[in-house]
C-alpha cells in the first residue's frame, strides 16, 4: 500500500509484485492519469496484481493539493504506516499523523543525524513511533496474517449486522454537521477509535468530511 510516487513508494510496489504478492496504489489523480508518467508501466502491473484507487474523477491532473489529501486513504486502508525517509516538512508525516489518528501503528526507520531526510523519522520516533531495523520489527506489531481477510472473502458493508458500531455512529450523528468532539461526547468512544469509524464510513460513502473538522451523514446512508 503506497502512493505510486518515485523512490520508496515505487520500490515498495515493485517489491510486492516481485514477491508474487498484492499491492494497492492510491493515486492523487484520475485513474487514467498515472503520475509520475514514468510509472505508467508499474501502474499497469499494479492493476494486474493488485488495485489502483482514486477518489478523483477521470481526467483529474496531478494537482499539488490532491496528494496530501489522498494520504488519508492510504492511512485508512493500511494496518500500519512505515516511514522510511522524511524531512520535517513532508507528506509522509501527514500520512503518519493520519494513521495515528485512525488508530493504526506507526513505524519509522532511523537514519544519519546529518541527513535532512532522517529528521522526520527521528521526530516520529521521539513521538512514540516504533523504531524499525528489519521486517520482523513491523510484523510483530501487526495481527497474524491468518487473522486478516483472505483474498475473495466478503467484506462487511455499512448496514450489515457486522457493522453495528458503524450504525451506532450514524444514528448518533443525525443528519446535521457535527464535530468530532461532540460525537465523541455522545458516544463515549476513544478518539482514535472514533476516527477509525469515521474514516471507514467516509470511504464507504456514508459520511462526508466538511471544512472546519465537521462530519455529516449522507442522506442515502
Amino acid at each position: 500500500m503506497s502512493g505510486l510516487a518515485l523512490g520508496v513508494d515505487g520500490a515498495a510496489h515493485e517489491g510486492a509484485l516481485r514477491g508474487e504478492g498484492k499491492t494497492i496504489a492510491v493515486l492523487g489523480t484520475g485513474l487514467d492519469c498515472i503520475y509520475p508518467s514514468r510509472h505508467r508501466k508499474l501502474g499497469q502491473m499494479v492493476i494486474e496484481q493488485g488495485l489502483l484507487v482514486s477518489e478523483y474523477a477521470l481526467g483529474t491532473p496531478p494537482l499539488p493539493p490532491n496528494f496530501p489529501r489522498r494520504n488519508r486513504i492510504i492511512a485508512g486502508l493500511s494496518q500500519g504506516c512505515l516511514v522510511v525517509e522524511a524531512a520535517l516538512q513532508s507528506g509522509s508525516l501527514i500520512t503518519a499523523r493520519l494513521a495515528s489518528e485512525a488508530g493504526r501503528e506507526v513505524f519509522a526507520i532511523p537514519g544519519s543525524i546529518h541527513s535532512s531526510l532522517s529528521r522526520g523519522c527521528h521526530a516520529l520516533i521521539r513521538q512514540g513511533a516504533k523504531l524499525v531495523e528489519n521486517a520482523q520489527d513491523v510484523l510483530e506489531e501487526l495481527p497474524p496474517l491468518s487473522r486478516t481477510t483472505r483474498p475473495g472473502a466478503s467484506q462487511p458493508e455499512v448496514g450489515s449486522d457486522t457493522s453495528a458500531q458503524h450504525q451506532q455512529v450514524l444514528r448518533l450523528m443525525g443528519f446535521d454537521p457535527i464535530s468530532l468532539d461532540s460525537l465523541q461526547q455522545r458516544g463515549g468512544w476513544p478518539v482514535a477509535e472514533l476516527n477509525t469509524f469515521l474514516l471507514e464510513l467516509e470511504l464507504a460513502g456514508a459520511v462526508a468530511r466538511l471544512p472546519g473538522q465537521l462530519f455529516q451523514r449522507r442522506a442515502s446512508s
